[in-house]
């Protein structure tokens, strides 16, 4: 699906349409279940619709017969457990956020001023949404939240020291409590703030990749320095039993829609991932490239959007016009 059919407001097709916008109210009112139906429908009958080769591949899902194996635990883990919901409606928004700046930018070109007005507006709320999201995602709260928990902890502080100066060792008990759970949530949030700014990635956006365990092919769409999953994901994942637990990235990952169809959004840790020794310039098939990316580059990898790069302030990377100067470089 080419970017003007995506983004022309004419377009009579699932994303630039009103269908989008209501399939996406629609689809955040549903239970977890609900959501992955609809979702596979969705995809199967809309981004793949005329090719019949991927819907012919779906009864193949793949086995155990990969390449790679371990780390299962006293689990016994498959792809599907690193399906993303919340990554899904991450990209999913973050798709809206540049039709809406598309549209907004076509209505001026057309100079239908009120219409680009309506549409200032709704783009705004959404940049709002994704401001707040990725604050709460980094641990940092605003400057009026911090106030309130500073205001808080003087108030439970103030509580504490009359229910000991009146012998209410109960109440104090209970106080005691509620302001050490108040400041580990505030230790923990200043750490996971300081862990995005310091934090190292191993990967970059629209790199590919191979999963260690599961072994299929991935590119890389979003990154995060710890898990940001909830922790009913994380007991799903298992992911208390990773070599770095969940102190360490995790990754969006676009999933070949050739190796599973299913699963096409997963959520990754670091140490689960690996870059091949040789370039993979094989084919790459998913809906989502065609909007996050611009193309492919010599390397076999995908060249993220700008917007996407600046939402993970993610510098540009280039490429080496041929793979083997990459090598020639580093043997230098």
């Amino acid at each position: 699906m080419s970017t003007s059919t995506l983004t022309n407001p004419g377009s009579t097709g699932l994303f630039g349409s009103n269908l989008f916008l209501r399939t996406v109210r629609s689809f955040q009112l549903l239970n977890g279940t609900e959501r992955h139906c609809l979702w596979n429908y969705g995809v199967q009958n809309v981004f793949l619709k005329g090719q019949p080769y991927i819907t012919r591949q779906r009864s193949k899902r793949v086995e155990a017969g990969w390449l790679f194996k371990g780390g299962g635990g006293d689990k016994q883990l498959d792809a599907s457990t690193e399906h993303s919901e919340k990554a899904n409606e991450d990209i999913l928004i973050f798709f809206f956020q540049l039709d809406l700046a598309t549209r907004v930018q076509y209505a001026l070109n057309l100079d239908q001023y009120d219409i680009a007005q309506q549409l200032r507006s709704r783009l705004t709320e959404v940049e709002e949404e994704v401001i707040r999201q990725k604050n709460s995602k980094k641990g940092s709260t605003s400057k009026v939240d911090a106030q309130d928990q500073g205001i808080r902890l003087l108030r439970l502080r103030a509580e504490l020291q009359n229910a000991i100066g009146t012998e209410n060792y109960a109440a104090a008990a209970e106080l005691r409590d509620k302001i050490s759970k108040l400041e580990a949530e505030s230790l923990a949030e200043s750490a996971k703030a300081l862990a995005y700014d310091k934090i190292r990635y191993a990967f970059r956006l629209g790199q590919k990749v191979r999963h260690k365990i599961f072994g299929y092919w991935g590119v890389i769409c979003g990154m995060d320095p710890v898990c940001c999953e909830s922790s009913a994901w994380m007991e799903t994942a298992n992911v208390a039993n990773l070599s770095n637990g969940s102190n360490q990235p995790f990754y969006q990952v676009l999933v070949d829609v050739h190796e599973d169809p299913d699963l096409l959004v997963a959520y990754v840790p670091e140490e689960n991932l690996l870059v091949p020794e040789k370039p993979n310039l094989g084919k790459f098939d998913h809906p989502y490239v065609s909007f996050l990316f611009y193309g492919g580059d010599t390397a076999g990898n995908f060249i993220p959007v700008k917007q996407l790069r600046e939402k993970y302030n993610q510098p540009r990377f280039e490429a080496p016009s041929d793979p083997e100067d990459e090598e020639d470089r580093e043997g230098a």
